[in-house]
């Protein structure tokens, strides 16, 4: 046991104990956190907006706070912008974390002071908690990677902006950094394909025992390693890598690839983190779900998916939940976000604690790499492209293509039917990967760092869709094609009406 793992021990099996008193007590906990929230929110303007000082129970309070939207936000971040203070929470947050938006391109969502702790606090915990369980602290010792983005903010109405991993950054406490990796000035190189390169140099020959990243990224760092080095497997060039850290993407896809590039298993954290707060983390190493963070300034409500578009869904918090729901996560927090619409899905496989696992999005949708590309924007893509070129477009759909057949880069593969097709279809599909880029921020990092080469468009015959629509019973009515699939059933069913 090293020095740091040796003065840890004690700490992290207090956190150990003190998850095990929330995962206990969950539904007090959210109860507790509610009530902290109310009393804060009554002396915001929203609060006052929303006649919070009448409300008195989690009832009156859905009555008084409708779920919404950043857009429904909007007005009041604005209002931040502006140098208000006490519009969504006391004063003024410490940061913006710029995420992207549907209708309003850049979302900011704000991280105050008080919400600061959920984000930086759970990620601590949850590796904490992971040695306190199986004894394996030897991360603490080592070297530690998280593939970030960058550091480096912008201001926005006088408020650090940048990516939430940018931000958690500067919360790094200074006991750690000198574990931590890559180096500052390495973290804030923008292009990934230099920036890997840097990161790959700077790690090759140091004692690396934790790597923390989405999976796809993670892998293309896995392959540059070993190219560089000629070794065999990761665990021969870092054989005191012990903790895999990760969230944000399914990744049982990557799991094959990435342990036989490692060249065994070797345990993994799973942690389900946003931007609007961290949600839940994987307490135990046996148990199926992560834990949901219910003592970490977020009081959650959940709303059965099929209700989730009704003008009254029906809306319940965690001591009201059934395990094998598909619900919507709803959170309000503090950082002044009040029954806000995470967009996201779960479902609860346990109650006694809360265990989750997450479903997806609420809408169709494509993150089989963490770019979150949702169905107007790929609509408004092709549209526009169309538009230019005199091409008619009946009908299409979009799916991601991890592992191509004819090998190299992954990349988003578009099925198209076409009433006037283009007259040069390569040059059309580069315009409409030109479109994607502009409109979503993730899909571009992804693009530049050579992570996903350009989409492909598929033409397909005359009456294809119609035909699938048929086959699978779904002809007519109000049925319609999903513009977007983050799995390949609709696409590989559709591959035997390409032209």
């Amino acid at each position: 046991m090293g020095f740091k793992s040796f003065i840890i021990k004690p700490l992290a099996n207090k956190i150990a104990r003190d998850i095990d008193r929330m995962a206990a007590n969950a539904v007090a906990a959210q109860e507790q956190v509610f009530q902290n929230l109310l009393q804060t929110g009554r002396r915001t303007a929203f609060g006052k907006d929303h006649g919070f000082d009448k409300i008195q129970s989690y009832e009156a309070f859905r009555e008084q706070a409708p779920i919404r939207d950043y857009e429904a936000l909007k007005g009041y971040i604005e209002r931040i912008k502006q140098g208000e203070s006490d519009v969504l929470w006391r004063g003024r947050p410490k940061y913006f974390a710029k995420t992207s938006g549907t209708t309003s391109g850049v979302k900011y969502i704000p991280l105050t002071k008080d919400s600061m702790p959920n984000h930086f606090g759970t990620a601590r915990n949850a590796l904490f908690n992971y040695y306190a369980r199986t004894g394996n602290g030897s991360f603490l010792d080592g070297k530690m990677i998280f593939l970030s983005g960058s550091p480096e903010l912008d201001e926005v109405g006088g408020i650090p902006t940048g990516r939430l991993s940018g931000i958690v950054n500067h919360q790094v406490p200074s006991w750690l950094r000198t574990n931590q990796m890559p180096s500052y000035q390495t973290n804030c190189i923008e292009e990934w394909e230099e920036k890997l390169d840097a990161i790959v140099e700077e790690t090759l020959r140091k004692d690396m025992r934790l790597i923390s990243g989405i999976p796809p990224w993670v892998q293309m760092y896995y392959e540059r390693l070993l190219d560089r080095s000629g070794k065999k497997n990761i665990k021969e060039l870092f054989p005191n890598y012990a903790v895999f850290v990760y969230g944000g993407v399914n990744f049982e896809p990557y799991r094959d690839k990435l342990e036989e590039l490692v060249g065994q298993r070797i345990d993994s954290v799973e942690t389900y983190p946003a931007s609007e707060g961290f949600i839940a983390f994987q307490d135990r190493q046996e148990e199926k779900g992560l834990l949901l963070n219910a003592d970490s300034g977020i009081f959650f409500e959940f709303i059965p998916l099929e209700e989730i578009h009704s003008d009254n869904p029906a809306r319940f918090w965690l001591k009201d939940v059934e395990p094998g729901v598909n619900y919507a996560v709803i959170i309000n927090n503090n950082a002044g976000l009040w029954g806000y619409n995470l967009g996201d899905t779960v479902e609860f496989v346990s109650l006694n604690p809360p265990r989750l696992k997450v479903t997806g999005r609420i809408k169709h949708f494509i993150s089989a790499f963490g770019e979150h590309v949702i169905g107007k924007e790929v609509e408004e893509a092709l549209m526009a492209a169309a538009k230019r070129n005199g091409v008619n477009i009946v009908e299409f759909t979009v799916a991601p293509q991890v592992n191509p057949p004819e090998g190299g880069t992954p990349y988003h593969e578009w099925f198209v039917e076409f009433g006037q097709p283009p007259a040069n279809l390569e040059a059309f599909a580069t315009e409409v990967d030109r479109e994607m880029i502009r409109q979503n921020i993730y899909y571009e990092d992804l693009i530049k760092g050579n992570i996903l080469r350009p989409l492909k468009i598929r033409p397909l015959q005359q009456g294809a869709f119609r035909t699938y629509m048929k086959n699978q019973g779904k002809l007519g009515g109000q049925n319609k094609v999903p513009r977007l699939s983050n799995d390949r059933k609709i696409a590989e069913a559709l591959r035997v009406f390409e032209t």
